[in-house]
């Protein structure tokens, strides 16, 4: 499997490659320098399950900002740069666990290499980023359009721009809009890598994906065929939302690849006419009410008929399931209560928060 096969890497407590957990990320969307508004976004963050946070560091208040950012978060922090290398090498110097460039367009040679030897000096990693939206002209007029072959082409000289000043403490991503190119280019990488012997772990993530309705599905497939594959060191679901629901969906698309361990499984029905409960009200409840539950590892079931709920839930470890006004509380299939609907909610949180 690939992902066993790649460069160990240390960010700030955590270390991603050589077959280590896959590590979740997310990305602040407050204004950096205002380190209040950040920190406040970053637990909330850290308590939803992020490993890694990024920041934005478009100037050098919010270079400055990450060392007072970071007396108060428990994660590590990355700097993300773009086209100003004096910002990187800010950053690196105010404590950034790791720094976020692409070395195409951070300057000239000689500014890469400034930026290089800071980060050899601080024992920083780079991630060397590289999106099919910026994507040189020389590479474009080459393959005649965006390609995956062309995304993987310009990740490796950025990588090799690095790696020219003895550093090879390297992340790699490569990002596209495209899904089914965003596969293909990791694919292709991955074969590139495992030839070369230079095979450094993968942040993974499909950009631009959109809204939190359509960037959920586009991430989730994306993410899936190229986990599925063994690719993969440590992932973003970028959503245009509220950032913890990247990570509530990042930790769901591990656990149902067998990716990650912990956390209740919800499984619910989706309604039919024997349905005599506000099921979907109860099911969001439900799936609210287990986000507090990391330390268990069960799968817990909403059901909307009393007859067959149980029996088509029977894997579930716990479940509710509604007849007329009224429900029952049932484990591995077997009825163990009844009560009325109002009350379902309350007993399952009882039943949980007493879980052996």
């Amino acid at each position: 499997m690939f992902r066993d096969e790649t460069k160990e890497i240390r960010i700030g407590n955590k270390v991603i490659g050589g077959g280590n957990p896959i590590a979740i990320q997310s990305m602040t969307n407050t204004k950096t320098q205002d380190v209040d508004a950040t920190v406040s976004q970053i637990l909330l963050l850290e308590e939803a399950g992020c490993d890694i946070i990024r920041c934005a560091v478009p100037d050098i208040d919010a270079a400055k900002a990450l060392s007072k950012i970071k007396e108060r978060i428990h994660i590590p922090l990355v700097a993300d740069i773009h086209f100003d290398y004096k910002l990187a090498i800010a950053a690196i110097e105010n404590g950034a666990d790791k720094i976020r460039i692409n070395p195409g367009n951070i300057g000239s040679k000689e500014h890469v290499r400034d930026v290089v030897l800071k980060a050899k000096e601080y024992c920083v990693p780079i991630r060397v980023g590289v999106n099919s939206g910026s994507l040189e002209k020389h590479i474009l007029d080459k393959y005649g359009r965006v390609t995956a072959e062309g995304i993987v082409e310009s990740a490796i000289d950025k990588v090799q721009m690095v790696e020219e000043y003895d550093y090879d403490n390297i992340v790699v991503s490569i990002k596209s809009s495209d899904v089914l190119m965003c596969v293909k280019a990791h694919e292709l990488l991955a074969e590139k890598m495992k030839k070369s012997g230079h095979i450094y772990p993968l942040h993974v993530g499909i950009t631009e994906s959109g809204t939190v309705y359509s960037g959920n599905i586009k991430s989730s497939v994306g993410l899936g065929i190229i986990l599925n594959q063994g690719i993969g060191d440590t992932i973003r679901v970028s959503l245009s939302g509220d950032p913890v629901e990247e990570i509530r969906t990042a930790k769901l698309v591990l656990k149902t690849l067998g990716l990650r361990k912990g956390g209740i499984t919800v499984v619910s029905c989706p309604t039919c006419g024997r349905t005599n409960i506000d099921l979907i009200s109860l099911a969001n409840a439900v799936e609210k009410l287990v986000q507090n539950y990391d330390n268990l590892d069960i799968k817990v079931a909403t059901m909307g008929c009393v007859v067959n709920g149980p029996g088509e839930a029977r894997e579930a470890d716990l479940g509710v399931a509604g007849g007329n006004g009224e429900g029952i509380l049932f484990k591995h299939g077997e009825i163990v209560r009844k009560m009325p609907e109002s009350e379902l909610l309350s007993a399952l949180k009882e039943e949980l928060d007493n879980w052996k």
